[in-house]
């Protein structure tokens, strides 16, 4: 009976997937299998759904290969060759309530509706990626427009920093007044006598005489004498 079975199933199988169905053998044939993406700019992914009788096929499950058509360009977010095992291994629980009837067609609809799902929860984390990312860039830029929150412990360390920073400023300004006043000091030249002026030859030839700003003439002679 596992064979007319087989045969019967295969028939069947013809009818719902003229197109997309492709014998390998009598015990073997490969399924196309499109997926229906919505919102999707890309190409739809494809996969190949190998399907394999063994002998005590319904009874036994049958031997299943998942890939990618040849020279195909992986879709943004499926990959058969690197997501095939986790797209099998989800088929399992399926096989396992379908033994003893024809199965191919429901394991079909069911890896194929797994793979859109698997693209639909990869493009929803991606979108809430692009949200974060965005969502975490305008609160970087709004951190420049809002200063740190005040409370008394904020406020102290800026009263603290604040003072040190008068405090630095007045004395700087102390040292440049004080070093500005030492430069521009000018010494007063000290008021040489007429006899430290005459002994230094600082006489003037009007002085010799006597005038108003040097000695008196009288003078002049005492100390050319006591010379």
């Amino acid at each position: 009976m596992g064979r007319e079975e087989q045969i019967e199933e295969r028939e069947v199988l013809d009818s719902i997937f003229p197109d997309e169905i492709t014998d390998i053998s009598e015990t073997e044939y490969r399924i196309t299998i499109k997926l229906d993406i919505p919102d999707d700019e890309e190409e739809p992914p494809v996969m190949l759904l190998t399907v394999r009788y063994p002998e005590e096929y319904p009874d036994k499950a049958p031997l299943l290969e998942l890939a990618a058509p040849q020279n195909s360009t992986p879709h943004q977010y499926l990959n058969v060759a690197e997501d095939k095992d986790q797209l099998l291994q989800g088929l399992e629980s399926t096989i396992e309530e379908n033994l003893g009837m024809a199965m191919v067609f429901t394991l079909v609809s069911a890896v194929k509706e797994a793979a859109e799902q698997l693209v639909e929860d990869r493009k929803q984390a991606a979108a809430r990626a692009h949200e974060e990312a965005i969502l975490a860039a305008e609160r970087e830029e709004n951190k420049k427009f809002h200063g740190t929150p005040v409370n008394r412990e904020t406020f102290l360390k800026w009263r603290e920093q604040f003072l040190k920073e008068m405090e630095e400023a007045r004395l700087k300004e102390e040292e440049e007044r004080a070093a500005e006043q030492k430069k521009a000091k000018i010494k007063e030249p000290v008021k040489l006598t007429g006899k430290q002026l005459w002994e230094r030859g600082l006489a003037t030839a009007g002085q010799e005489d006597g005038d108003e700003d040097g000695l008196p003439t009288e003078d002049i002679q005492k100390l050319k004498v006591g010379s």
